[in-house]
């Protein structure tokens, strides 16, 4: 099994409407690192998982409405609770329909503490 990872980040703030998160109730900034994996069981007639450059990007863009941003106040997270696994989901959900043919599954890891960090795995359908 083939992997590519690449790596950027993102400035936001939330809040966690949840009992169970204590102080993270109430409206708090996070950096979070976010590393996206492209998984194939074979590579592409380059020779590669998919273009380091084209990934880099990619991850930038799906990133970019999250960058700065209070997460309480976008729509596509209207009543949604924005833990960081759920966040691993949402950006894997938005790179996996752009994942070139020979990918089978979109890993995204979100990393809010050198210690702390949640991953979510998408495997794609079909391929």
């Amino acid at each position: 099994m083939y992997r590519l990872t690449v790596r950027d980040h993102v400035l936001c703030a939330h809040s966690i409407a949840d009992p169970a998160f204590g102080p993270a109730q109430r409206l708090h900034g996070v950096t979070y690192v976010v590393e996206a994996t492209w998984v194939a069981e074979r590579l592409d007639d380059h020779h590669v998982v998919t273009d380091i450059g084209a990934a880099t990007a990619r991850l930038k863009e799906v990133l970019a409405p999250l960058d700065y941003a209070n997460l309480d106040e976008l729509p596509e997270f209207a009543g949604v609770v924005t833990t960081t696994e759920v966040l691993c989901r949402w950006v894997a959900e938005r790179l996996a329909p752009d994942a070139p043919a020979n990918v089978t599954a979109v890993e995204v890891t979100l990393r809010e503490h050198p210690d702390a960090w949640a991953s979510y795995t998408l495997a794609l359908a079909g391929r």
